[in-house]
């Protein structure tokens, strides 16, 4: 797949705008970054960044690393990279369908108990 492949499906989402971060091409949602372009040397070239919960990120990997991996810069960013050569139409939509899913849901603060 291509940048704009990915870039096409993922305006098809509700509220999602393209946009930039750090100058390469990205979809947002309200300001909030949901996949780009990854501009850190980590990264190989022709990757995607889709944004996730880190903690789900090890089942990706372990299930078909030759598509998904994650450099050690961003080892501590709730994110997973592809390689878009190895990108199905398929999976991109499932990967923005979980990136849209991730910046949309409202994270609730846990409540505090009084002691």
């Amino acid at each position: 797949m291509t940048v704009a492949q990915v870039l096409r499906i993922g305006r098809g989402f509700p509220g999602v705008e393209e946009s930039t971060s750090f100058g390469a091409p990205a979809l947002k949602v309200k300001g909030k970054l949901m996949a780009c372009v990854p501009t850190n040397k980590a990264a190989e070239p022709d990757s995607f960044l889709f944004r996730m919960d880190r903690r789900e990120r090890p089942a990706l990997l372990a299930e078909a690393p030759d598509l998904y991996y994650c450099p050690g810069h961003y080892v501590d960013y709730d994110a997973v990279l592809v390689r878009l050569s190895r990108l199905t139409p398929e999976v991109a939509r499932d990967l923005l369908a979980m990136a849209h899913r991730f910046v949309t849901t409202a994270k609730r603060p846990k409540a505090r108990t009084r002691a």
